[in-house]
């Protein structure tokens, strides 16, 4: 097995008042040269959004855009015609293909905190498409909870790449066991609470753990713990 560490202290930063974003890869201003993604998996942002706040139209061209909300009620508007809002526990996709424009704003009365996680297309050029489901919280409790996938289903988000998305909430004392073809296949978990350990290495609150060259690993937790897992080719 093979494993790469990042610390919540490692991460960049941004800060524009408005938004605070903690960057575990480069992004925006923010470039690490040992820091540029992990597979196809090439952007993981921590986004703290206040209220009033918010992304004004913007364009995305070929990447899977997927956004968890964490906290907070934000809007989605795009050239697709697609006008929503979206709150705690809900999991929005864009496939921006062959491109689209979109634009997102705290509309509530607490700050946004979401996940921006930006995966790599399989098939380049596909026509743009958007989606948005819910996942309830006590469905992933002591269990890994789907929330996105490959395979097309009505319990999880569709991504046009070979890449699953898991969230799970585990009691103290649990053992997780996770399994996966590791034929180009990578992993990456990011702790949202709590602690856990992976092969003797202790993973905290806003730390993330990528692995590779194996099929399958224990996650120990160590207290009450939520984070998200990341299953995504090494490489096209």
């Amino acid at each position: 097995m093979q494993k790469v560490v990042h610390r919540e202290a490692s991460r960049g930063t941004k800060d524009l008042g408005w938004l605070l974003s903690k960057f575990s890869f480069s992004f925006s201003g923010y470039q690490n040269p040992v820091m540029k993604g992990f597979g196809t998996l090439k952007v993981f942002n921590d986004d703290t959004v206040q209220k009033g706040g918010g992304f004004g139209i913007h364009a995305h061209v070929n990447m899977e855009i997927i956004s968890v909300m964490l906290q907070g009620r934000m809007n989605h508007k795009d050239t697709l015609g697609y006008q929503e809002v979206v709150e705690r526990d809900w999991v929005q996709i864009m496939s921006a293909g062959s491109g689209l424009r979109h634009e997102e704003h705290n509309v509530g009365d607490e700050e946004v905190r979401f996940l921006q996680i930006w995966i790599e297309p399989k098939i380049q050029n596909i026509a743009p498409r958007y989606q948005k489901r819910f996942f309830s919280r006590d469905k992933r409790k002591n269990s890994l909870q789907t929330i996105v996938s490959s395979e097309e289903g009505a319990d999880h988000c569709w991504i046009n790449q070979n890449a699953k998305l898991h969230l799970a909430w585990f009691d103290k004392g649990q053992v997780s066991r996770y399994m996966f073809n590791p034929v180009n296949n990578c992993v990456y978990i990011f702790v949202l609470q709590g602690q856990i350990k992976i092969d003797d290495e202790i993973i905290e609150r806003r730390d993330g753990i990528g692995l590779w060259e194996t099929d399958t690993f224990d996650i120990e937790v160590m207290e009450e713990s939520e984070f998200i897992i990341i299953e995504t080719p090494i490489n096209q």
